[in-house]
């Protein structure tokens, strides 16, 4: 076993956050489910299932953390 200590890099990108999210919202309409809801079915439980595997939505919006997409919705929403 290595005696290196690994480094994580948290999603510090606007621009990241807003592809990942777009990306999910896409992966969702093609398999067919209302990306709205189960978006929301996954802010509220944090439960991944609501997301599908299909091009690999599900890893990437675990990716985010939860309150950081809240926040970048809610700034986003109110700067419209």
């Amino acid at each position: 076993m290595e005696d290196v200590t690994r480094k994580f890099t948290a999603l510090d990108s606007k621009t990241e956050i807003k592809e990942i999210l777009s990306s999910v919202y896409d992966s969702l309409l093609v398999k067919g489910y209302n990306p709205i809801n189960q978006l929301v079915g996954y802010i509220i439980s944090e439960d991944p299932t609501y997301i599908t595997n299909y091009n690999n939505a599900r890893a990437l919006i675990c990716r985010v953390d939860r309150d950081e997409l809240l926040q970048e919705l809610l700034v986003s929403y109110l700067e419209k």
